[in-house]
């Protein structure tokens, strides 16, 4: 009996020593570095968002991606979408850690990695977008920020599907502490009125749309409150012409993203990013 008790006493002394190292080191974890989320209450997908849409005449077809895995450029998108419903009739929070995509499940989870820098955090991508060749997934602020994207405006990011959101939140920061500090954003190229706007050193050269329209007269009204980086560009439309305002030309997209989002804050929210060589 006596040799029975000490054997109990003896285990559960190793049990209390196991848990003190497990406790000791958890709590010295690298700070920023989380887990990924278990969803146990998934909000249902919102059938309405999985139907086939089209955007300035391109089809988007949403369905189930379970081995979603790609690598492109993100965006991000805050203040002038702020407090507007998303896709899900959710309220677009540019703080939260969110997102767009044009055809993944919502509401869903995605694993976003910055490859520039490292940071890896989920996101809840609850909305539709972007609507611009090249991007894959469109960012809240703050999933931007977290990710070290906000200066620089766009970026390199691995996009990993996880699955089905849970009814709220979702997102979460997984890797932070060794990333890399944001870039000092990149500086804007100037020039005067009677400069020609042309590509950086014959490379590719990247404007901004920011709107299209049949009246050539409203067209330039718009390019003329945009500035001397304003242009009117006019192509056929069908039985018609379509006069497409385009601002720039800037030489990488990062300084590009950059005016966009200015060009949004003076009232055009749809405006887009588009690259010419």
């Amino acid at each position: 009996m006596a040799g029975t008790l000490t054997t109990k006493w003896i285990r559960g002394g190793l049990a209390i020593a196991l848990l003190s190292l497990l406790a000791a080191c958890a709590g010295g974890a690298r700070p920023g570095v989380g887990r990924l989320p278990v969803v146990t209450d998934p909000a249902p997908i919102v059938s309405g968002t999985m139907r086939p849409y089209q955007v300035r005449g391109r089809w988007y077809r949403p369905e189930e991606q379970p081995h979603y895995d790609e690598t492109g450029t993100a965006s991000w998108y805050g203040e002038q979408f702020n407090g507007r419903p998303t896709a899900t009739g959710e309220r677009f929070d540019m703080h939260a850690l969110t997102a767009a995509h044009k055809t993944l499940p919502l509401p869903g989870l995605v694993e976003v990695t910055n490859l520039g820098n490292g940071r890896r955090i989920v996101v809840r991508v609850n909305d539709r977008g972007p609507f611009v060749d090249g991007r894959i997934i469109d960012l809240s602020r703050g999933s931007a920020e977290a990710l070290g994207l906000l200066s620089a405006g766009v970026g390199q990011v691995r996009v990993r599907y996880l699955g089905r959101a849970p009814r709220t939140g979702g997102g979460t920061t997984l890797q932070y502490a060794e990333a890399r500090p944001d870039p000092a954003p990149a500086p804007t190229p100037t020039r005067s009125a009677a400069q020609p706007p042309d590509a950086a050193s014959g490379g590719e050269a990247w404007w901004i749309e920011a709107g299209a329209f049949s009246d050539r007269r409203a067209a330039r009204r718009v390019a003329d409150r945009l500035g001397d980086r304003a242009r009117v560009d006019v192509t056929s439309a069908g039985d018609g012409a379509l006069f497409r305002v385009l601002v720039g030309p800037w030489p990488d997209p990062n300084a590009a993203e950059q005016a966009r989002q200015a060009v949004i804050a003076r009232g055009y929210a749809d405006a887009l990013l588009i690259s010419a060589r």
